[in-house]
């Protein structure tokens, strides 16, 4: 029998077009330990690359001049939200969203990359059952904390912000 996604791939892989591929490629590697399993380049295009991010591949390639821009939105478990902040603000992030501890135990924060990407990072900090996420959900710090998280701007209303 056939599996249904070649081995060390999910049943979902998230593609991020971007105009400048390569940088996004040392962006990943720099910022979440990427691994680059490869590119297709010609004559400075990268018509395909891959990366793996844990256990996940994010696949790239090069937009085209007359593409619009495409930014992804996309979700990680980490072990240290802290250190991925602070290295992807050392890139040239921004962030959106500060480390937040939400009712369902994880601490979230979100940050757009130089590229125009959006990435929300979670760290699991304990687990809860149904009944402890809708108590928790109750709690005025968690019922603050969702207020200040839903609050926040998503989407870029200007370039991305140079490195700093």
């Amino acid at each position: 029998m056939t599996n249904v996604a070649p081995e060390g791939y999910h049943t979902i892989t998230p593609w991020l077009i971007n105009r400048e591929a390569g940088k996004l490629i040392d962006f990943l590697v720099t910022v979440f330990d990427g691994v680059e399993l490869g590119r297709m380049e010609v004559d400075g295009v990268i018509g395909h690359a891959e990366v793996r991010i844990g256990d996940s591949v994010v696949m790239l390639f090069d937009s085209r001049p007359h593409w619009p821009a495409t930014p992804g939105f996309l979700r990680l478990y980490v072990a240290d939200d802290a250190e991925v902040l602070r290295r992807a603000v050392g890139q040239g992030s921004t962030v959106v969203t500060e480390p937040t501890e939400l009712f369902f135990g994880d601490r979230v924060s979100r940050f757009r990359d130089p590229f125009g990407n959006l990435w929300w990072i979670h760290q699991r900090l304990v687990d809860v059952t149904p009944e402890q996420a809708a108590e928790r959900l109750q709690d005025p710090t968690f019922i603050k904390a969702m207020a200040y998280v839903a609050g926040a701007e998503l989407i870029a209303t200007g370039p991305p912000t140079a490195p700093r």
